[in-house]
């Protein structure tokens, strides 16, 4: 696998962690509000780009554990 190939796997699974976050934070939500399951699965990126609010809000966090 070369360099190239081994970094849009990384962006990939990058994108994919956010938008797993994304949606399972809103579905959990949803449920709480009484929304049907359906809302769970919004996603709306734009030419495959996700938004910059978006990516800040449900990407992961720089705090760590100690």
């Amino acid at each position: 696998m070369s360099t190239q190939e081994k970094a849009r796997a990384l962006m990939m699974r990058h994108y994919q962690l956010i938008k797993n976050r994304q949606q399972s934070m809103l579905g959990r939500a949803g449920e709480e509000l009484g929304l049907p399951g359906e809302v769970s699965h919004y996603w709306n990126p734009i030419q495959g780009k996700i938004d910059p609010t978006t990516r800040i809000t449900y990407d992961r966090s720089s705090a760590t554990m100690s």
